[in-house]
């Protein structure tokens, strides 16, 4: 029966290996006890069905038991009266009922077999229903635990990253700052030395012109 293959399934099921392979845990958890839900209410409505049959085919037993009994009296009753033809046919309806009631019995023990095996299947998924319930809380939990530290772990790494990238940054632009003004105080420097040789040229520019203007003028030989 394809519907005890399912519940043997969801019985054997192993719900911590599922929720490790899951990618969203408790999605799949939940799933999971929805599924053994439905095929619980599925196997509880096939037992009352067995149930139903099991009792219709004792009623039937019975009732083929009590038409052999009426008939085996009304032979009794034409064997009293001397009617032995009557007696005789009186004793073939019972035959026929004794047997129609011996059939039975087989069908009435696979019924039963049948009944039996899907008590044994809703019991054992009742007891899986409240096992998978009693774990899920738990196993949820637990993923929960294991994604906020996961979290936790990464915004560390990934803040321990930033950190030391700010860090680099930083290094860097001081050096950048270091060197840049070394070289502004070498160009100041050098721009300083240039303003010197042109203030003594330009002094000694002057004080030629000056000689040349007192030759000029005869004040000087």
């Amino acid at each position: 029966m394809a519907l005890l293959e399912r519940v043997a399934t969801l019985i054997r099921a192993n719900l911590n290996e599922l929720v490790d392979r899951a990618e969203d845990p408790e999605k799949m958890i939940k799933q999971v006890i929805l599924d053994m839900q439905n095929q619980f209410m599925q196997v509880k409505t096939q037992v009352a069905i067995a149930l139903a049959d099991l009792h219709l085919l004792e009623k039937k037993q019975q009732e083929n038991h009590a038409r052999e009994e009426e008939w085996m009296r009304k032979a009794q009753l034409a064997v009293s009266k001397g009617d032995d033809p009557l007696a005789r046919a009186g004793l073939d309806r019972a035959m026929s009922y004794k047997q129609l009631a011996a059939n039975f019995v087989e069908q009435l023990e696979d019924q039963k077999s049948q009944v039996e095996v899907l008590k044994d299947a809703l019991n054992a998924l009742a007891r899986k229903i409240q096992e998978a319930e009693g774990q899920a809380e738990m196993l949820i939990a637990k993923h929960r635990r294991t994604r906020a530290v996961g979290r936790a772990a990464e915004a560390h790494q990934n803040a321990s990253s930033r950190d030391k990238a700010g860090a680099f940054q930083r290094m860097s632009t001081k050096v950048m700052r270091e060197e840049a003004m070394t070289q502004a105080a070498v160009e100041l420097s050098g721009e300083d030395i240039e303003r010197r040789f042109d203030r003594l040229e330009r002094e000694q520019e002057i004080e030629r012109m000056l000689q040349e203007l007192k030759q000029r003028k005869g004040l000087i030989a």
